[in-house]
């Protein structure tokens, strides 16, 4: 690995001198394309440094982790093409890369890995927690996942009851408040957990526990002691499920200028607005609230407030909630509007708009200390979310490759089975690269979270592998040919599922130029 090493040293060198570059144009916003070029190089270059230790540790390691860096040289060097000016390189500074490119992407190494998946080399205690997610999500996920997407089913409760006895919405709260109690691995084994659910089923399965993660993250980092004694039992044992309402249908990713309103009402606050995109809104029993509460637009994030904002259930085709009149004589009117979309089926995101709706004094999160911080504590949640959004990734692809390895090897065209045909082959030896590369990102950016650290690495991670996702997906689709348009065969629903990665948790353009070229830039 030592050579490895030393060119992915040297692809971090050309980022960060185009970095610096960038970061010297009076006004880099302005340079969005290489901006956003920049940061997905630099994610990729990460990602590479990441998963060196992973391809020391034995043979078939070190061919997927060679692939995986060989890949990403070669898309370093597709982006500065006929750009070096913009970049600040040499064309001759970009040698000693192709070298590594040209002799571990031959497509007879790359075909080598098509069946490689390589080990996992975990901990016993997180084989304990993989092993177990894997026999659920096997046996009570995956023979319904089908169905559930084809009929835009709600999440059966089975589903969600044996999720939360075997401790899935706790894995990543402390252990003092009922959540995850192995020592410094909450976070590796919500990844772990989620990959092996998101195996089964994105919707029904490793997006569940995301929205308490979100909720989780924020209580910790902004609840008063009180706020986190009652809350955050309820949500690691599932006994209250949690949906997000932080997206507006004006404001996107522009967080910081949403305009729904909590105002101070009857010792309460009267919320009024309308959210989107609000992932298990009618099942949910609370709502996690971003609402303005500073009416000086200009203080823009800073007069954001968090909320927890307690719900009736409601069913997936649609709700409408009253409350009786409060002492000022207001009405409270809730109504979730369905929204419905190509995959990521089973959880449903809803439009909820809100009128009067009281909430009590204590559903502030941090209560009066945590007025105008709401931005800041859903950001630690979104932070959480990306790491896992990236683990969901994960789980599509492995589903997917095995899908397109199982049939490459079963299919016979021209009289012999498409596994025997080199394309095929590069391509399933690309995805395993791919797949146990991200996977060990996943892992690394998990650490790092553990330690308080990892910020920008999980805005990466999502970056990165949320994108490699739509290409794993579409090849594994593409090796099935005809019968990968159907929809009896499940790869057609990784695909469409696969395109929401991109989207959610931070649009993919927005992460790139708001966050992660951002941060680069003024570090």
């Amino acid at each position: 690995m030592q050579y490895a090493a030393a060119v992915v040293e040297k692809a971090k060198e050309i980022v960060h001198g185009a970095i610096v570059r960038l970061s010297q144009e009076e006004d880099p916003d302005s340079h969005q394309v290489i901006a956003y070029d920049l940061a997905h190089m630099a994610s990729g270059v990460e990602a590479s440094r990441a998963v060196l230790d992973y391809g020391a540790k034995g043979t078939v390691e070190a061919r997927l982790v060679s692939i995986f860096i060989a890949d990403i040289l070669h898309d370093l060097a597709a982006k500065t093409f006929g750009r070096e000016a913009e970049w600040g390189i040499q064309p001759e500074s970009l040698r000693e890369l192709r070298d590594f490119a040209f002799r571990y992407r031959q497509p007879e190494f790359v075909a080598s890995a098509a069946t490689e998946a390589g080990a996992l080399h975990l901990d016993p205690e997180l084989e304990m927690v993989k092993d177990a997610f894997r026999r659920f999500a096997t046996e009570k996920i995956a023979p319904r996942a089908d169905q559930i997407h084809r009929e835009n089913q709600d999440i059966p409760e089975d589903i969600i009851s044996g999720l939360a006895e075997m401790g899935a919405f706790g894995l990543s709260i402390p252990d003092e408040f009922g959540g995850f109690s192995g020592e410094g691995h909450n976070y590796t084994a919500m990844v772990i957990s989620t990959e092996e659910l998101s195996r089964a089923s994105l919707g029904a399965g490793g997006s569940l526990i995301t929205r308490p993660e979100i909720l989780a993250r924020a209580l910790i980092r902004g609840g008063t002691l009180e706020q986190k004694n009652y809350w955050l039992p309820k949500l690691a044992t599932a006994e209250v499920l949690a949906a997000v309402a932080v997206t507006e249908p004006d404001y996107g990713s522009d967080v910081a200028n949403i305009t729904t309103t909590a105002v101070r009402a009857d010792d309460g606050w009267l919320v009024n607005g309308v959210k989107t995109w609000c992932t298990f809104g009618a099942r949910a029993d609370v709502l996690m609230l971003l609402a303005r509460t500073d009416p000086d637009r200009s203080k823009s994030h800073r007069g954001l407030s968090l909320f927890i904002v307690e719900k009736p259930r409601g069913e997936g085709k649609g709700f409408l909630f009253h409350q009786d009149p409060r002492p000022s004589g207001t009405t409270g009117r809730m109504e979730g509007r369905p929204i419905e979309t190509i995959g990521y089926r089973g959880m449903h995101s809803y439009e909820i708009s809100f009128e009067n709706w009281w909430i009590p004094a204590n559903s502030l999160v941090g209560l009066d200390d945590g007025l105008g911080k709401g931005f800041y504590f859903q950001m630690e949640g979104f932070e959480n979310g990306r790491i896992q959004t990236a683990a969901r990734a994960v789980g599509v692809m492995q589903a997917a490759y095995e899908a397109a390895l199982e049939y490459a090897t079963n299919r016979k065209v021209f009289g012999q089975p498409i596994i025997d045909y080199e394309l095929t082959k590069v391509k399933l030896g690309r995805m395993a690269a791919i797949i146990q590369a991200s996977r060990q990102f996943a892992y690394h950016v998990a650490n790092l979270m553990a330690k308080g650290e990892g910020s920008l690495e999980a805005s990466m991670i999502k970056a990165y592998v949320c994108r490699a996702a739509e290409w794993v997906t579409r090849e594994a689709m593409q090796i099935h040919g005809g019968m990968g348009y159907a929809e009896e065969f499940s790869v057609s629903r990784y695909f469409v599922d696969a395109r929401v990665l991109s989207i959610f948790e931070g649009a993919d353009e927005t992460l790139s130029l708001k966050v992660i070229a951002r941060k680069l830039v003024n570090s």
